[in-house]
């Protein structure tokens, strides 16, 4: 056969060689040693090649043929990979970049990945590389690669900054890694998921290159695999894409998964590919800095939007402080708790049937009241340890319960943030006497509690201020306004970068944060 001269190429990456022939491909690795392979010897090179035939065949047989040995003078000094070389317009990457992607081609990624993974054995080792320990590791030593760019090619504050947040994020959430370990969600997966890699054939999608140089890079939770390719999609096709990819892998893994995890896991694939090309600038590729630079970026936006909040909305009665709540939470994903229903379910009480009675009597006698909030507190505790920020609904009259509600963020390293809902007098006793008559609201609050609340509220100078007498709406846009850019004049705010309609705002809303969460009566949906 005469070989059309355009079909014959070779390229590079950073730790092998590829020839491509008009059927077939050739891969050879590069005699190189780095922080995290050695392939410099000859046997180092055959046993590599060999394992990446056999774990790439889990997921692709017909694309991996086999391995020919290079042989100089009758002896084996190399190996190659031999597949099949597919068609170039049909690799994902090109059709994302022609504007061609449609649902139909995430969900069929989606399937094709959920269905590698359902294949695979859980892994319930602790100590596995799927393990919180190793996990704190593996981003060590990812910070310790790029340390020697910081300064030059990434930004020194940035970096300082990934350290802090990701230092809070495994020390706040220790049970849930362990959890994750527990209920079969650490695979021997894929580890490297990427648009690059990954062919759409008319009978289905390839994934190809599986990542083989080492087991502990490889296996891992799975919501952390398919967030690698979840990540490139992002930065190829936008976040929709990239949500739809986790949305569809949730609907046929039957899964489903919390959203801070899904952006600390963006955020740690983001770094190693920052790390990857890092070391492209140091063999000499000066153009992968500003590809660094960009990974750099978004693995510090999605740090930033993993982190856990404790919001606090407070204010006497009929200042709206639930319906702000119930707005935050469907914004956001968050849970929302109510001291109103935890209390009643403290004392076996339907919260909708009303427990009318006179200030600091009845179940609001200052004990009860006092177990109602370290019951709030108790199931916020537990619900953030899940991976779910928190919306806490109460009066927060007690400057001592706020303080309660500070130590739980700083143990759960959350970010606090504190809210005063405010109205005039008049309103809050119409809104009350309403809510009353109309029967719908777990509130027992009459126009003489207003009264009361208000003699007794302690003086919060840490909350921002909401009036609440304006529309709903714009009250709601205001309190979204302080979660996001804390307590300055709207003129000067600088709106933050995770926030539900940033650009980069990949799995706000996403509906992996979906978890069951057994605090105190029923399961409280998040």
């Amino acid at each position: 056969m005469n070989a059309d001269p355009h079909d014959l190429k070779a390229l590079e990456t950073h730790i092998s060689r590829l020839f491509f022939t008009p059927d077939r491909v050739f891969k050879t690795l590069k005699p190189l040693a780095n922080p995290f392979l050695d392939h410099t010897s000859i046997e180092s090179r055959l046993k590599a090649i060999d394992q990446e035939y056999e774990l790439n065949r889990r997921i692709a047989p017909d694309v991996y043929l086999g391995t020919a040995d290079v042989v100089e003078d009758g002896e084996v000094v190399d190996r190659m990979l031999v597949m099949r070389r597919l068609p170039e317009h049909r690799c994902l990457t090109a059709i994302i970049r022609g504007g061609f992607l449609t649902d139909d081609h995430i969900r069929g990624i989606a399937r094709e990945v959920a269905v590698f993974h359902s294949a695979r054995e859980p892994i319930l080792n602790l100590n596995s590389a799927g393990g919180l320990d190793q996990h704190r590791q593996r981003w060590q030593d990812n910070v310790a690669a790029i340390e020697p760019f910081e300064g030059v090619i990434v930004g020194e504050d940035d970096a300082a900054r990934i350290r802090v947040l990701v230092d809070d994020y495994l020390d706040g959430h220790a049970e849930l890694f362990e959890q994750r370990v527990h209920d079969g969600n650490i695979r021997d997966g894929h580890g490297d998921l990427l648009a690059d890699d990954i062919y759409m054939l008319d009978d289905g999608p390839r994934i190809l290159d599986c990542l083989a140089f080492r087991d502990d890079f490889r296996i891992g939770d799975v919501l952390s695999d398919v967030a690698f390719l979840a990540m490139d999609i992002h930065r190829l096709a936008g976040p929709v894409a990239a949500q739809d990819l986790i949305r569809w892998y949730c609907e046929f893994s039957g899964e489903r998964h919390p959203g801070s995890l899904a952006h600390h896991y963006v955020a740690y694939r983001a770094h190693v590919r920052c790390k990857v090309a890092c070391l492209r600038v140091q063999q000499g590729d000066m153009e992968y800095a500003a590809v660094a630079r960009m990974y750099h970026r978004m693995t510090l936006d999605q740090l930033e939007r993993a982190r856990s909040h404790v919001v606090l909305v407070g204010g006497g009665p009929g200042t709206g402080k639930t319906t702000v709540s119930g707005r935050i939470s469907d914004h956001y994903g968050w849970a929302v708790l109510s001291s109103d229903e935890v209390r009643k379910e403290l004392v076996g009480e339907d919260p909708l049937v009303h427990q009318v009675a006179e200030p600091d009597k009845g179940i609001y006698r200052p004990e009860l009241t006092a177990k109602t909030y370290e019951e709030l507190l108790r199931q916020a505790e537990v619900i953030l340890a899940s991976g779910t920020s928190v919306v806490l609904d109460a009066s927060w009259t007690s400057a001592g319960h706020r303080e309660a509600a500070r130590a739980l963020a700083r143990s759960r390293r959350a970010e606090l943030v504190e809210i005063e809902c405010a109205i005039d007098v008049a309103t809050a006793r119409e809104r009350v006497a309403r809510r009353l008559a109309d029967g719908w609201n777990p509130s027992d609050a009459t126009p003489a509690v207003v009264d009361h609340l208000r003699a007794e509220r302690d003086a919060w100078p840490e909350a921002c201020g909401l009036e609440t007498s304006q529309h709903p709406e714009r009250s709601t846009a205001q309190a979204l306004d302080i979660i996001e850019s804390g307590c300055v004049d709207a003129e000067k705010r600088s709106r933050a970068f995770w926030g539900k309609h940033s650009e980069l705002a990949t799995f706000v809303a996403m509906g992996t944060s979906t978890t069951t969460i057994y605090t105190s009566g029923e399961a409280t949906t998040t």
